[in-house]
């Protein structure tokens, strides 16, 4: 019986710079259908860690695979182009544009079409029915011609999450989703996140500082303490373990 790799692994991961230890000995796996959060305090390295995983950074130190394939010195584009997908904490919707308009440049992009901001495709072809279909996905159907400047943080964060889609990702990196979203709407966001990753089995890693939130959605947790990993267990399990109660809250009460 032959074992699935996981869909993004991180061995030995070290990144030095300037003789500033940025992170540690990382070793990480995320399984395939798996939502993994990942938690730690400021400066811990989990935006880091997932600038290593889009290649936007290299590491000093290890390897970094997806899917048994080592991708460590992989450019961003080819890991997009092999199925891995990101969101970042700050917006990257072009403000000018309609929602529709953003959503289908993601689509145009990824079918073998090009990324400009002139030559938009046919409102019948295969792009813009496969945006509206992302935007029906997150809740955004209705608000397809507003222009992205006008929406709220929280609609932002669901036109991006449906421009992630469009590009047909297997492997998904939410780097803080709920960053600036308003308290009522985080619960319609975790209901998209939730959706995403039950409907269609893709692997979802999310960095994201609302704990609640982690608990609730992923299905295990990994903790990050000054550059190193300090903890990977089921969210139970995380919530009682005393070493990151002691490191994550400089406290002995329980993680809540």
């Amino acid at each position: 019986m032959t074992t699935q790799p996981p869909a993004l692994s991180f061995t030995g991961i070290g990144l030095h710079i300037g003789g500033a230890r940025i992170l540690e000995d990382i070793n990480l796996d995320v399984a395939a259908g798996q939502l993994l959060g990942v938690i730690g305090p400021n400066g811990a390295g989990k935006t880091t860690l997932f600038n290593l995983a889009s290649g936007l950074m290299l590491p000093t130190e290890g390897s970094i695979s997806m899917n048994g394939r080592n991708i460590t010195k992989m450019s961003v584009d080819r890991r997009a182009r092999a199925g891995l997908g990101r969101t970042f904490q700050t917006s990257s919707l072009f403000p000018g544009l309609s929602v529709l308009e953003n959503v289908r440049l993601a689509a145009q992009a990824k079918q073998g079409g090009s990324m400009s901001l002139i030559h938009f495709p046919f409102s019948g072809d295969k792009a813009s029915t496969t945006a509206r279909q992302c935007l029906d996905q997150v809740g955004l159907g209705h608000r397809a011609k507003v222009i992205a400047s006008g929406l709220s943080h929280g609609d932002k964060r669901k036109a991006e999450i449906a421009m992630l889609l469009a590009t047909e990702p297997d492997l998904i990196l939410l780097d803080e989703p709920m960053a600036g979203v308003g308290s009522g709407d985080v619960p319609g966001l975790m209901d998209i996140i939730r959706g995403i990753h039950r409907e269609s089995g893709r692997t979802l890693m999310m960095v994201e500082h609302h704990i609640e939130v982690v608990l609730d959605l992923a299905e295990r947790v990994a903790v990050m303490h000054h550059g190193t990993l300090l903890a990977v267990d089921e969210p139970e399990e995380i919530m009682n373990n005393a070493e990151v109660q002691a490191a994550y809250l400089g406290e002995t009460g329980k993680v809540a």
